[in-house]
């Protein structure tokens, strides 16, 4: 006979919250699946496979447990009776099949939140709950999947551009909306039937953003501002020079950087973007900075003073990096004012400035790609396509002496 055995469970590392979450774990054949049941408690209140009094209302969910297990129980012996073997995929999509219809979406959105904190994905997590949230603001907490339609959708675009959202917030918003419905098809929590992102296109969403690059002069004057009469600036000034000779490393790179990254003149790092592996020659205005940091003699492993610790955690880490980065991009602005340049420019601008200046310079498009470690040429080619005004704006003055 066809053997499998059902438990219920709290799962054994602790949501954000101090609760832990309880699963019905089913086992056959040396293989197990944890399925979610959308509840949640202390360890302490949760005693063989019930809620104990202590429980927030314990009796009613009691009751609930009693219902999934019975209903675990009944798929098993259906499938026995049959003498029809089955796997745990199969099992879950006739487990979760009662309560397609009535799913709320907010709970799974908990629930994926809670796994990406788990895993360190701290900043993932963090674009989740925004929608999380916002979506909470339009609909409610108690909205279920089968609601969101493409009218739903549609709504609440009008929602969003009624609260500030421009298209590149609302394509974002729905791009995670569209994930969660994904990741709910995939784990058979919902049916295919209810995915709204057939008719309603994300894509219509065309975003508008406004890069900023610096000139070669606008450059050389960011180099050579003096800031000895400002030296807090020092700091944000360092980090923009070490990111545009680093070949437009981006700021979550340099704050991970270590030194052990560095050997035999050469940097060697791992894009956290694309994952891509990058290597390059360690230049003198390279060389100087790290001197400059070196002498500091820290104690950790990391180049750059942001991570003051190599034992941080994930959301620390993840804390750490945007208090910076926000303090950096001020400091940024205060220097570009003082350098006399018209322009706001973010940890990004070195960046951009980096390729911009290249191309300005005559570097083939092909060789910056792969400086920047773009996967495609054509990136770079998008990439570069708004700063490339300046260059035509030459061209077009051939006219004058015709």
């Amino acid at each position: 006979m066809i053997k499998a055995t059902v438990k219920i469970m709290l799962d054994g590392k602790p949501l954000s919250n101090g609760n832990y979450a309880v699963y019905l774990r089913i086992i056959k054949d040396r293989k197990q699946k944890k399925i979610s049941l959308g509840l949640q408690s202390q360890s302490k209140n949760f005693v063989n496979e019930v809620f104990t009094k202590q429980h927030p209302n314990h009796q009613v969910e009691n009751e609930i447990l009693l219902k999934l297990k019975s209903r675990a129980l009944e798929i098993i012996r259906g499938f026995q009776v049959n003498n029809q073997d089955f796997t745990l995929s199969e099992f879950e999509t006739l487990f979760r099949g009662v309560k397609k219809s009535n799913e709320k979406i907010m709970v799974f959105f908990d629930e994926i939140i809670d796994e990406m904190i788990r895993a360190g994905r701290i900043g993932n997590a963090q674009a989740y709950k925004d929608t999380r949230d916002s979506l909470v603001k339009f609909s409610g907490k108690n909205t279920l999947f089968k609601e969101i339609t493409t009218t739903f959708l549609e709504k609440y675009e009008v929602f969003l551009r009624e609260n500030g959202n421009k298209n590149g917030g609302i394509s974002f918003k729905m791009r995670e909306l569209r994930a969660v419905f994904n990741k709910a098809i995939k784990r058979k929590i919902i049916s295919k039937e209810m995915y709204p992102f057939e008719e309603y296109k994300i894509s219509k969403l065309k975003t508008e953003s406004i890069k900023i690059a610096l000139s070669l002069e606008e450059f050389k004057k960011i180099k050579n501002i003096d800031l000895s009469k400002h030296p807090h600036l020092i700091e944000a000034h360092n980090y923009f020079m070490f990111s545009v000779y680093a070949r437009g490393m981006n700021f979550k790179d340099m704050m991970t950087l270590k030194w052990s990254d560095i050997q035999n003149g050469r940097i060697y790092y791992v894009r956290s973007k694309t994952k891509g592996k990058l290597n390059f020659e360690i230049i003198t205005p390279l060389r100087l900075l790290l001197d400059y940091y070196r002498a500091q003699n820290r104690p950790t492993d990391f180049v750059f003073p942001i991570l003051l610790s190599d034992d941080l955690t994930p959301l620390q880490i993840s804390n750490r990096h945007h208090k910076v980065l926000r303090r950096y991009n001020t400091k940024l602005k205060e220097i570009s004012q003082l350098a006399g340049i018209n322009k706001k420019p973010t940890s990004y601008v070195a960046r951009h400035s980096f390729a911009t200046i290249l191309k300005m310079s005559g570097t083939p498009i092909e060789k910056i790609s792969e400086m920047m470690g773009h996967g495609d040429v054509s990136i770079t080619m998008t990439y570069l396509k708004e700063f490339s005004n300046e260059d035509l704006d030459k061209e077009n003055r051939k006219f004058i002496d015709l």
